[in-house]
């Protein structure tokens, strides 16, 4: 045997070494371990393409980045300036420790799923359907349960979401079964089907047969409070193909044929969930490297496939195998990610090489979402924290008659696919410029927090504005930004009045976009 494996071409040989390994029992690494595995992987890329990655971000652009993407927003200026003045060597470990522990993280990552798999349409009853879709992912994430329960309760809640009877995934897409399946596809399972809805595409790995064969799945589903889903008999779940006369039965789109026992949908989450599945841990395991490092493994994260390879596929596979190893434990997936270098490396570009955001030689900016500017805009002017204590009066939705503060910035920065791509519209600029929320928050009338620090006099100016750029970019100001402020300040700029002069600065640093950008 081995000396036929000898003359096998390369690509072949591989794939058996391959399918030899996927029968092998899986070690569980623990998070540390994983990442130095992709530490490993990315560094042979790094060495095969000749790249050199960026540095280390400093504390102070890592700290505001951790608080960021685990909490949702900004950190306060205590909590910036302890991990910045902490010596400690593993403090970075620790932090990612604590806000995973967070209630800040169910709150935040509760938005960030929720805008992943209930998109905003524009129908007038999506909020509602958010709303209720949000407070039980805030429940599961609290708990923290798996990836794999989650998505159980997504497709299959025996009540329904937050046992409101409500079916939003189903309701959002208007419960028909080529909707589902499309949605289902690539959201939970990494594959874009829906170009096959109409006709087959001479090059593409899957065809209309296939797309109407995961829509009969979905083919009899009817939503009632209580029991969402009609008994269907064992082997009758099948659609009919429109415009064909062709009828198809169910059938998972690995070939296999479903055994259905219960009911169609139940059927096919065991499939989609089940830990042997070829595609959905790389799928999750996919959006939240996409999520935290800014670019996919796979890109769109929606679309692997021959056509679309992985750019690091044997790290996919090991952070996919180890997902499911580890029972689809969501904290323990970011904390590996989170860990490893590619994470903490700076995203200021120093070398060619780090162009191609796919090397992952360096962090790639990001946006902040619309819930991360809010909420980073209040702690940093010292506002009330709408994000949590007001959040079951419906501030963070956009439906009609909503007007507070929350609801009205969320409304005129509507969230955006890529954050990595993500602009801000002139409007939506003025707005943060000249806006009610912004000038009360960098006045001294309305804002106590700015007239203290203005008022006082005893403290120098360079100590004052260094305060400034820690309330809002989590940082210390650099010698020169700290010259040119200083001046400015005394000077009293354009009024000659230091304090308004104070408040100019402050004004420049959250319309900055280093604040509006995670990086």
């Amino acid at each position: 045997m081995r000396r036929a494996c000898l003359v096998l071409a390369p690509g072949v040989l591989l794939l058996a070494v391959s399918a030899l390994q996927a029968d092998a029992p899986v070690k569980k690494l623990s998070a540390a371990e994983l990442a130095s595995k992709i530490n490993d992987h990315l560094a042979v890329r790094w060495k095969a393409r000749k790249a050199v990655p960026a540095t280390v971000a400093s504390d102070a652009e890592w700290v505001r980045r951790a608080y960021l993407d685990l909490s949702g927003r900004i950190p306060d200026i205590l909590s910036a300036r302890d991990f910045i003045d902490n010596p400690g060597s593993d403090k970075r470990a620790k932090l990612i420790d604590e806000l995973l522990k967070g209630e800040r993280y169910s709150s935040h990552w509760a938005t960030v799923w929720r805008t992943w798999w209930l998109p905003d349409t524009g129908e007038l009853q999506n909020p509602y359907f958010a709303y209720n879709f949000e407070v039980w992912l805030r429940g599961q994430l609290k708990d923290n349960k798996s990836y794999d329960t989650m998505v159980k309760g997504v497709l299959t809640g025996n009540r329904g979401v937050a046992n409101t009877g409500s079916y939003p995934f189903y309701q959002v897409h208007q419960n028909k079964p080529e909707n589902l399946a499309s949605a289902t596809s690539r959201l939970f399972l990494g594959i874009k089907l829906e170009c096959a809805q109409c006709h087959n595409h001479p090059f593409a790995k899957w065809k209309r047969q296939q797309f109407w064969e995961q829509a009969a799945f979905f083919g009899q589903v009817a939503l009632v409070p209580g029991r969402p889903f009609t008994k269907t008999a064992p082997g009758v779940a099948q659609i009919a193909i429109p415009g064909t006369g062709k009828t198809v039965k169910a059938r998972f789109l690995d070939g296999k044929e479903p055994k259905i026992t219960n009911t169609a949908v139940e059927t096919l989450t065991e499939w989609i969930v089940a830990k042997d599945n070829p595609y959905f841990a790389r799928a999750g395991v996919n959006r939240v490297w996409e999520y935290l490092l800014g670019v996919g493994l796979v890109e769109p994260v929606d679309e692997e496939s021959p056509e679309n390879p992985p750019s690091h596929p044997e790290l996919l596979t090991l952070l996919a195998k180890q997902f499911a190893a580890n029972d689809f434990d969501l904290k323990y997936l970011i904390k590996a990610i989170t860990l490893s270098r590619a994470y903490q490396l700076t995203s200021k570009q120093s070398h060619a090489s780090q162009a191609d955001p796919r090397l992952f030689g360096r962090m790639r900016a990001r946006g902040l979402s619309p819930e991360q500017m809010f909420d980073s805009l209040v702690l940093a002017t010292g506002g009330k924290d709408e994000g949590s204590d007001s959040f079951n009066q419906w501030n963070g939705f956009r439906q009609p008659g909503n007007n507070t503060p929350r609801a009205e910035f969320l409304r005129r920065f509507p969230n955006q696919d890529k954050r990595s791509e993500q602009q801000t519209s002139i409007l939506q600029a003025l707005y943060l410029m000249n806006g009610k929320l912004v000038a009360d928050a960098t006045s001294l009338e309305h804002n106590r927090n700015l007239a203290i620090i203005a008022e006082a006099k005893t403290v120098r100016t360079s100590r004052r504005v260094e305060q400034l750029f820690l309330i809002t970019l989590a940082r210390k100001p650099t010698p020169a930004e700290s010259v040119r402020l200083v001046k400015y300040v005394d000077r009293g700029g354009p009024h000659k009045d230091s304090a308004r002069a104070l408040c100019d600065v402050f004004w420049a640093l959250l319309n900055s976009s280093e604040f509006c950008s995670n990086h």
